[in-house]
């Protein structure tokens, strides 16, 4: 069993699609129509082959409402992970992106949380080497 497809839920698809692949650098794979919405997905250059990441439409009052609750409580929607925090970091910031603070040693791992313009807090790790 693997994991294929992980979902964040968008406000505006195609805000999304330029943010994660024009900002966050992470290449579209399938954009295809499904009714008034689209199946888009991207993948990441660095990620595990075969993976990718849904910009999942919020066509529905109850995903609204818990994607605004996570972001309200500061809680990330997913995680990314990098080998560089202290260089995507920089890199993320220089290309406009909003940080919650900057990248802090917690334990096994370096994070920092960012918004992804498209309603979600998404969390920046390096592990600990």
């Amino acid at each position: 069993m693997q994991i294929k497809f992980v979902s964040v839920m968008v406000k505006d698809q195609e805000r999304a699609l330029q943010f994660y692949t024009d900002v966050l650098g992470f290449t579209k794979m399938a954009d295809l129509p499904v009714g008034e919405s689209r199946w888009l997905t991207v993948t990441s250059p660095d990620g595990v082959d075969g993976a990718e990441l849904v910009l999942e439409p919020m066509g529905f009052a109850p995903a609204q409402a818990y994607q605004k609750a996570l972001f309200d409580a500061g809680i990330p929607a997913t995680a990314f992970i990098t080998s560089d925090i202290g260089g995507e970091f920089e890199r993320l910031k220089s290309a406009g992106v909003t940080f919650r603070g900057e990248p802090v040693a917690m334990g096994p791992i370096t994070g920092v949380i960012f918004e992804d313009t498209c309603g979600n807090l998404i969390h920046l790790v390096q592990p600990a080497v």
